[in-house]
C-alpha cells in the first residue's frame, strides 16, 4: 500500500496529504471554508495550478478539492484513501474498510458531530462514486478514548439511555494519538505521567493522559462539550437549551446553529470565529473573547490536573496551541500555584519547552492528524488485502 491519500475535514478547514511510502509528498489545507476559501500548500507548491473554488462551504469546496487532486496526482492511481471521520460510536472503536453497512452506521451518527460527520461522508461518498473499486478507511477520532474508566464515560443520566449509547465518547482523538506518539521523543519517562493536552483550534478540546493512555476528556457525547471553541458554546447548563426552547420560542434547529455555528468566540465577540483576528483587534468585545476562553481553559485544565492528582507536563497543540503564544503566556502564568513557570522568551519563539525549568513541563507539540491517519490506513489495508 504504497500511495495513499487521507482527507481531513474540520469544522473550518478541510486538509490533505499524499504519502508515497510512507512519506509525505504533497500537503494542504483550504481554510476559511464558509468565508473565502484559500488553498495553502503546506509542502510542494502551487505553479501556475489555481484552486478552482469560488464558493464557499464544505460541499462546493470538496467538490473542487477532489477535481484539483484528481488533475495534480491522478486519484485512479492511488492504493486508498484515510479519511479522518469524527464519530465511530460503541460500534466502531478501530480503522476499518468502509462498506454499506459501515455508511449507514455512520450516518445514523450524524446529529451528534453535525459540523463534521455529514462532509466527512459526503466527500467518501463523491470518491465511491468516482472510483468504485478503490478502497476508503475511515479513522476515528473517539477511538482513541474508548481506553477510559466507565466512570468516565457516563452522565448522571437514567441507566437505560447509557445502555443505549448516550455516554461520554471524546473527540480530536488522532490528534492526542500523534502528540501522545511523539511526545517520549521530547520528555522521556515524564511523558508516561500526568499529562494534560490542550487541543486548541476551531474546535477545542482537552485530554487527560496516565501511562500514555486516555483518562478522561473534555469533550462528551457531542463535539459541542467542555471548552469554548470557534463558534461552538463549550459547556452549557442544559437549563439554557430549554429556556431557548420553552420561553424564546426557538426551534431545534434554530438552538442547533446558535450553539454550534453563532456562539464561542464568534458569538462572544460579534467579530470573528478566528483568535488571530481577535488577538489583532483593540475592540473590548475581542479582548472579551480572549478572556473568556482563557478562563475556561483554566477551568478545564483545573479539572483534570484534579482527576490526575498533580501535573507533570501540560501541552499545547492545534492552530491556536501551536501559534498563539499570547494565549499559551497568559494561562501559563494564572497556574504558578501549580509550580508552572514560564520562559518568556522560549514561548515567543514557539520553543517545543517553554517552561522555565522547574515545575510542571510547558510544551508546544505541532500535531500531525494526517501522518497518523496515513499510518492507520496503512496498516488497515495490509491487515484487509494482505499480499
Amino acid at each position: 500500500m504504497s500511495r495513499l491519500l487521507v482527507i481531513n475535514g474540520g469544522s473550518a478547514t478541510l486538509k490533505f496529504g499524499l504519502y508515497d511510502d510512507g512519506r509525505c509528498s504533497l500537503r494542504g489545507l483550504v481554510e476559511r471554508l464558509d468565508e473565502a476559501p484559500r488553498l495553502r500548500l503546506l509542502q510542494g507548491s502551487l505553479d501556475d495550478d489555481v484552486f478552482p473554488a469560488s464558493e464557499g462551504g464544505h460541499a462546493a469546496v470538496a467538490e473542487a478539492l477532489l477535481a484539483w487532486l484528481d488533475r495534480r496526482v491522478g486519484l485512479a492511481t492511488l492504493d486508498g484513501i484515510g479519511h479522518r471521520v469524527v464519530h465511530g460510536g460503541t460500534a466502531l472503536d478501530a480503522p476499518v474498510v468502509l462498506d454499506d453497512d459501515h455508511l449507514a452506521y455512520l450516518a445514523g451518527l450524524e446529529p451528534l458531530a453535525p459540523l463534521h460527520q455529514p462532509p466527512a461522508l459526503a466527500i467518501i461518498r463523491a470518491l465511491r462514486e468516482r472510483l468504485p473499486a478503490m478502497p476508503q478507511v475511515a479513522c476515528f477520532d473517539t477511538a482513541f478514548h474508548r481506553t477510559q474508566p466507565r466512570v468516565h464515560q457516563l452522565f448522571a443520566l437514567p441507566r437505560r439511555l447509557a445502555d443505549e449509547g448516550v455516554l461520554r465518547y471524546g473527540f480530536h482523538g488522532l490528534s492526542y494519538a500523534h502528540v501522545t506518539r511523539r511526545l517520549p521523543e521530547l520528555l522521556g519517562e515524564r511523558a508516561r505521567g500526568r499529562v494534560v493536552i490542550a487541543h486548541l483550534g476551531q474546535g477545542c478540546s482537552l485530554c487527560a493522559l496516565k501511562d500514555g493512555r486516555s483518562l478522561t476528556t473534555s469533550m462528551g457525547f457531542t463535539a459541542l462539550d467542555g471548552m469554548m471553541m470557534g463558534s461552538r458554546c463549550g459547556s452549557l447548563d442544559p437549563g439554557v437549551v430549554l429556556h431557548l426552547q420553552q420561553q424564546r420560542g426557538m426551534a431545534v434547529e434554530e438552538v442547533e446553529r446558535l450553539l454550534y455555528r453563532e456562539s464561542g468566540l464568534l458569538g462572544v465577540s460579534g467579530l470573528s470565529a478566528d483568535m488571530r483576528d481577535l488577538l489583532a483587534s483593540d475592540h473590548p468585545h475581542a479582548e472579551e473573547a480572549v478572556a473568556l476562553f482563557i478562563e475556561r481553559l483554566l477551568r478545564e485544565i483545573g479539572a483534570l490536573v484534579a482527576l490526575l492528582g498533580g501535573l507533570d507536563a501540560l501541552v499545547f497543540t492545534a492552530g491556536i496551541g501551536e501559534h498563539a503564544a499570547e494565549i499559551r503566556a497568559r494561562t501559563a502564568r494564572r497556574l504558578a500555584w501549580l509550580g508552572a513557570r514560564l520562559d518568556e522568551d522560549a514561548n515567543r519563539e514557539h520553543a517545543p519547552r517553554f517552561d522555565a525549568g522547574s515545575g510542571p513541563a510547558l510544551v508546544v507539540m505541532p500535531t500531525d492528524e494526517e501522518a497518523e491517519i496515513a499510518a492507520a490506513t496503512r496498516r488497515c489495508l495490509e491487515a484487509s488485502f494482505p499480499r
